[in-house]
């Protein structure tokens, strides 16, 4: 179920995102806009999240016997 979230901007802020959503524009509303930032900013903490436990499994000296081109045409 959806639920709302208030927040407060400064004057620049709210016209900048207004700004990005209105007519012509990709998104039709702010709400829209917001959205998708959080979406995307969630991707990017998940590929932090993958960067950083690889790291943590090199330094234990656990490697995949696969290279990353191995794994690349595997996809």
């Amino acid at each position: 179920m959806p639920s709302s979230l208030n927040l407060s901007l400064t004057d620049e802020l709210r016209r900048y995102v207004d700004s990005r959503a209105g007519d012509g524009d990709v998104y039709a509303t702010p709400s829209e806009y917001i959205r998708d930032l959080i979406r995307r900013d969630m991707e990017d903490w998940a590929i932090v999240r993958d960067v950083c436990q690889g790291l943590t499994e090199a330094r234990s000296g656990q490697f995949a016997e696969e290279s990353i081109l191995d794994i690349l045409h595997e996809a």
